[in-house]
């Protein structure tokens, strides 16, 4: 006779979590993102020699594959991760994969390691149909004129990097799910992928853009002492908003059944200066972020669904950089100015003070990362290297779904001046809004003033972006469920 088994679905879950961690990396790696938007950097070489001779680092991002910076960091044992533009995902695909090899790869590793590939860079995030259909398709071509170019290239990984707005509307962590527009047409084969060829998913969790989904909850999000979330699917206690937003990725992609492929963390960090009406960017709260982060990551410890799971991270970024576009938050997410002087205590530094962290939820050993170049480094102490238990009385994550069926727009708040309205236009369109609607003529051009065209613009960067965030514009901009369509002009 056939007996059927019916398992408690919490206790499935726990099972399933549990399956997969001998598999993974045994070893951390904490890097930094590399960004050039300035004006007043120092060479690559002086960077190379900086971060190979001052820091912990042992990796570095880059969001392209500049041949000074990569011959900088030849024969430093430091670790590359290089990017192709998103640009170029549709000339990989149509045969071009072996000639960008041949130019961006072969003259430089391994002398100099690159060890990981990001085809694109958020492009769901960005929403470009052929960015996003050509992706997997980039991914097997470049894998492909890879092992063509010979064995020396053999143990460079492809990836590509994800924003966080890839889930359905669910904040807990357990429940977490891939969008259903993408599971199935996206995920599932970029997932495949990753398995057959032993690559890790790279996702860039920025709890600062997330705040909205948090009540703006900045004690959570930067690692500071509070009551907590609890998980009543998992049982599982959250004591900070980093451990949620990996827990959501591996939940998504255990439920798909890809629990087994690896997370590699991209981009993460906190902005330490800010426009007036942004109290979430500020020196205080990076300093939290990111010396709690390095700390955790350097720990091995893991995530509540994840753990001992140790993870290759980068964080954003090496440097301030005076000339991206946007609010002022947009240039200063460095832990250094550009001529090395720290912006705040990180722990990023082999020799410099330790940071002051208040809720280090973890024991910390003191770690030597592998040797790169001359010497080798130490993690500075921790200021208080005792675990905090968690806190009492923990609020519980809701376990019902956001609302999904109700739209959502972005618009400015009443009696915004004119000239902010502008910047927010100009914002909003250099950042990939679709703002082709309000040109003359176009079906949205009409009333011709700035307060219509800020309010389409902003909205088409709010739906690009997929974040509630997206509608902060300093303060100036608010969510609503009334659609502002008129006439012909259909806002999406």
């Amino acid at each position: 006779m056939n007996a059927t088994i019916f398992l408690n679905p919490q206790l499935l879950f726990l099972l399933l979590t549990t399956t997969f961690f001998h598999l993974f990396s045994s070893t951390a790696s904490i890097g930094v993102n590399y960004g050039m938007v300035a004006d007043n950097l120092p060479s690559p070489a002086d960077v190379a020699n900086f971060i190979i001779t001052k820091t912990i680092f042992d990796s570095v991002k880059i969001f392209d594959t500049n041949p000074t910076v990569l011959q900088a960091f030849a024969n430093t044992n430091i670790t590359m991760t290089v990017t192709v533009p998103n640009g170029e995902i549709p000339n990989l695909s149509n045969g071009g994969a072996a000639a960008w090899v041949n130019t961006n790869i072969r003259p430089f590793h391994p002398q100099t390691k690159i060890k990981y590939i990001s085809v694109g860079n958020e492009v769901l995030l960005l929403n470009d149909p052929a960015h996003i259909s050509g992706l997997v398709p980039a991914m097997r071509a470049l894998t492909d004129a890879l092992r063509q170019a010979g064995p020396q290239f053999q143990d460079i990984k492809v990836t590509t990097a994800h924003a966080l707005n890839m889930f359905e509307g669910v904040t807990v962590p357990s429940l977490a799910r891939f969008r259903v527009d993408h599971a199935k047409t996206f995920f599932e084969p970029l997932l495949l992928y990753l398995r057959e060829t032993k690559s890790p998913f790279m996702i860039n969790p920025y709890p600062y853009f997330e705040l909205n989904v948090m009540q703006n909850n900045v004690d959570f999000a930067v690692f500071r002492k509070t009551r907590g979330v609890f998980d009543r699917n998992s049982r599982k206690m959250y004591s900070n908003a980093f451990d949620v937003l990996l827990d959501k990725t591996y939940s998504a992609m255990l439920t798909v059944g890809f629990g087994d492929v690896d997370i590699v963390i991209g981009e993460t960090g906190w902005p330490s200066l800010g426009d007036a009406g942004n109290a979430a960017a500020t020196i205080d709260n990076a300093a939290s972020y990111n010396g709690h982060l390095i700390r955790k990551i350097v720990s091995g410890i893991g995530t509540p669904l994840m753990p001992n799971r140790k993870f290759d991270a980068s964080i954003f970024a090496l440097f301030n950089e005076n000339q991206k576009p946007g609010p002022l938050a947009e240039k200063n997410w460095g832990l250094f100015q550009p001529d090395f002087t720290p912006v705040y205590v990180s722990g990023a530094l082999r020799d410099g003070p330790p940071p002051n962290l208040s809720n280090p939820d973890f024991t910390v050993v003191p770690r030597v990362p592998r040797g790169r170049g001359k010497g080798r480094r130490r993690v500075p102490p921790v200021n208080n290297p005792q675990p905090v238990q968690p806190q009492p009385n923990p609020v519980p994550i809701q376990t019902a779904p956001a609302v999904t069926n109700v739209k959502k727009f972005c618009v400015p708040k009443p009696g915004v001046p004119d000239d902010k309205l502008q910047r927010n236009l100009d914002l909003a369109c250099s950042q990939g809004a679709d703002c082709g609607p309000i040109q003359p003529g176009a079906a949205c051009a009409d009333p011709a003033t700035v307060s219509s065209r800020a309010k389409y613009a902003m909205n088409s960067f709010f739906r690009i972006k997929g974040v509630d965030s997206a509608c902060d514009f300093t303060g100036t901009g608010q969510i609503t469920t009334v659609d502002p369509s008129y006439g012909n002009c259909r806002y999406p």
